[in-house]
């Protein structure tokens, strides 16, 4: 695939657009305008305020499914041209957020005007893609979805229709649940929650009347919410007991030291979803381990990226979204493609502490993980997709054993610190280092701890981000000084969507040693 150079278009009205032009990876997403009301014209709503209001405004939304999700089995030679038509969706969607953002005296006049002149032509264009899509799948041999032409209609919703990543203040959580080691969280202070769908109820920190959504507020108008927070002294236990290991199991554990990136290296591409796309992810990224990764790196180019890991050997990359704290602060991306222009506002937040750490299996062995393996665990589009990919854990110092939180960020009492946990999939299908949407290649291992589906155990990758961050307040519906994690802006930065990128490249034998290590019981580093 060649190099796609292009960036999102300026969007065409500032003042509607400012806070949420969204591109949504994959083809899908939920595009997220605010109609009347905006920085320019509120006097309570501020980029560089520090207090979320109650969004008063009518907020409006397109929805488009999630296309790459759907794509399992793209012929290899194939996924670059589709790669590259994904992305075409992508700005396709933006230019429909555009129309959105900027015909409100139209709407206002036309009922049908949305349906009309925004999702009727967003979805012939749409449908020209998705033949094309088809078409480079069928001429390498491969076989398109049968309804890949359903996929090219997108509808209006209104803020209350997209409450996909809240949590209710008791009962379960169904969906975002993950096995292999990690916590499985999900237990939550009352109601319940399937799938993305509130099912009631009012929220600690923020007002729920009838499953609408008060509150979108945030620096940007996109985010988070007062309903996004809760006082982690007040949830109950929820953390289940880990499988139970057995004889064979592999008890020990490999930590790497690759720093906090404290130099900084930052850049908002995404190599593994969107190669070759500049801006690709939309949001800010944390790098440590290899140095040189961008939209453009290759295998080789990692090769000679060098690392900011102690042991040279690991150029392994590890990258996350940043979080950022909303206290009124900027940062230096503030006016850029992927920060402030896409509601990502806020200063930059350096985690206190990064630990990286690979653990064996509780039923067996582990093989070595192949060189160039790529994972991606979590879901950044979890108000778009629903939370059955969701793996975000947060949690408070003191708390980890206890409370591990997927749709709510944590308040954490005086002296304790916010805590990004991951457990990585921990099962390959012991062949591809990649699939057509980046999952199907791996997976996590089932409640008992085995792979299943002839799924090979490697080590699994676990990641513990640890934050100084001054605990926000909530009062009266809103939230002061909140937090949170970067992301597209029609997902709201909601908790749910954190989610944590991995490329596995080591010399020297690394991934061997690894593999041996907890195979063999042992603690190393």
């Amino acid at each position: 695939m060649g190099r796609n150079t292009r960036k999102r278009r300026t969007p065409l009205a500032t003042k509607a657009i400012a806070a949420s032009a969204a591109l949504a990876l994959g083809g899908g997403g939920l595009i997220w305008a605010n109609f009347y009301a905006s920085a320019h014209e509120s006097g309570n709503q501020s980029w560089g305020g520090n207090r979320t209001k109650a969004a008063t405004a009518q907020v409006s939304t397109i929805s488009c499914p999630d296309v790459g999700q759907r794509l399992t089995n793209v012929p290899n030679q194939a996924r670059g041209e589709v790669a590259g038509e994904l992305s075409n969706l992508d700005r396709q969607i933006t230019d429909a957020y555009q129309r959105l953002a900027t015909t409100r005296d139209a709407q206002a006049q036309d009922a049908s005007f949305v349906q009309n002149s925004i999702l009727q032509p967003l979805k012939d264009r749409r449908k020209a893609i998705l033949d094309r899509i088809r078409l480079e799948i069928t001429r390498v041999g491969g076989t398109a979805p049968g309804d890949l032409d359903t996929l090219a209609n997108c509808t209006a919703q209104n803020a209350d229709q997209t409450t996909g990543g809240q949590q209710q203040n008791g009962g379960q959580q169904q969906g975002g649940q993950q096995n292999g080691g990690q916590q499985q969280g999900g237990q939550q202070n009352g109601g319940q929650q399937q799938g993305g769908q509130q099912q009631g109820g009012q929220q600690q920190g923020g007002q729920q009347n009838g499953g609408q959504q008060q509150n979108n507020g945030g620096q940007a108008g996109n985010g988070p919410a007062a309903a996004d927070f809760v006082d982690i002294t007040k949830v109950q236990a929820n953390v289940q007991a880990k499988p139970r290991k057995s004889r064979n199991a592999s008890t020990g554990t490999f930590t790497t030291r690759c720093g906090v990136n404290a130099n900084k290296n930052h850049n908002t591409d995404n190599v593994i979803v969107a190669p070759g796309v500049t801006n690709g992810a939309h949001h800010l990224h944390d790098y440590v381990g290899n140095q040189k990764v961008n939209a453009f790196s290759s295998n080789n180019t990692f090769l000679q990226g060098g690392t900011s890991c102690q042991n040279k050997n690991d150029l392994s990359s590890y990258y996350w979204p940043v979080v950022r704290v909303q206290d009124g602060s900027q940062d230096f991306d503030q006016n850029a493609d992927g920060g402030g222009k896409e509601g990502n506002v806020g200063k930059i937040l350096v985690p206190a502490q990064a630990q990286i750490k690979y653990v064996g299996s509780p039923t067996g062995k582990v093989v070595a993980m192949p060189q160039f393996l790529r994972i991606i665990t979590g879901d950044a589009k979890t108000t778009t997709n629903g939370l059955a990919n969701a793996n975000a854990h947060w949690s408070c110092t003191g708390f980890e054993n206890k409370v591990q939180l997927t749709t709510q960020y944590p308040i954490c009492p005086q002296g304790s610190k916010v805590v990004r946990t991951f457990a990585f999939q921990s099962c390959w299908d012991g062949q591809n280092v990649d699939s057509a949407n980046h999952r199907t290649h791996v997976a996590f291992a089932d409640a008992n701890g085995n792979c299943q589906n002839g799924f090979k155990a490697i080590p699994q990758l676990t990641m513990r981000l640890v934050y100084n961050i001054t605990p926000p307040t909530v009062q009266n519906g809103q939230v002061k000084n909140a937090y949170a994690v970067d992301g597209f802006p029609e997902q709201l930065h909601k908790p749910a969507t954190d989610h944590d990128d991995f490329i596995s490249v080591t010399t020297g034998g690394l991934a061997n040693k690894i593999a041996n290590c907890v195979n063999r019981g042992q603690n190393c580093a």
